[in-house]
């Protein structure tokens, strides 16, 4: 399922994406009973889009303006759920940047400094080598 805020509204449309779904409609229409190939379908709406001239799409670009509207005039009344994402403290201490190689060999202890790690190393280095 979908996370969020199941009360947050719904996304506005573009002009195309009007256009696809009043092509879907009139797919439907046509054909009803036919499954449609989402590959093949979306290649036919984008060549159509390709081709229309201005005056065809001002009307599917009205109705992204009106669909706009609405999304705006929805987000200003809707108040995003408690517990969301909480705004950082400006007071907060910063974290440290990251440690430069020398600092970390340094402060690594004795792997870094080539010390043995515990005193049993040495023993069974020893005995691997008997072997």
């Amino acid at each position: 399922m979908a996370k969020g805020d199941p009360k947050k509204p719904k996304g506005k449309m573009s002009a195309y994406a009007f256009f696809v779904q009043t092509c879907r409609k009139e797919h439907k229409k046509k054909s009803p009973e036919v499954p449609v190939n989402f590959a093949e379908f979306s290649k036919k709406c984008s060549e159509r889009w390709k081709t229309m001239s201005g005056k065809e799409k001002s009307k599917f670009d009205e109705m992204a303006k009106v669909d706009k509207v609405r999304y705006d005039r929805e987000m200003k009344d809707y108040g995003p759920a408690k517990g969301g994402k909480k705004k950082k403290d400006p007071n907060a201490p910063k974290r440290e940047f990251g440690k430069t190689q020398e600092n970390k060999t340094s402060e690594q202890g004795p792997r870094a400094t080539g010390e043995p790690v515990s005193p049993h190393r040495e023993a069974y280095k020893l005995r691997n080598l008997a072997f």
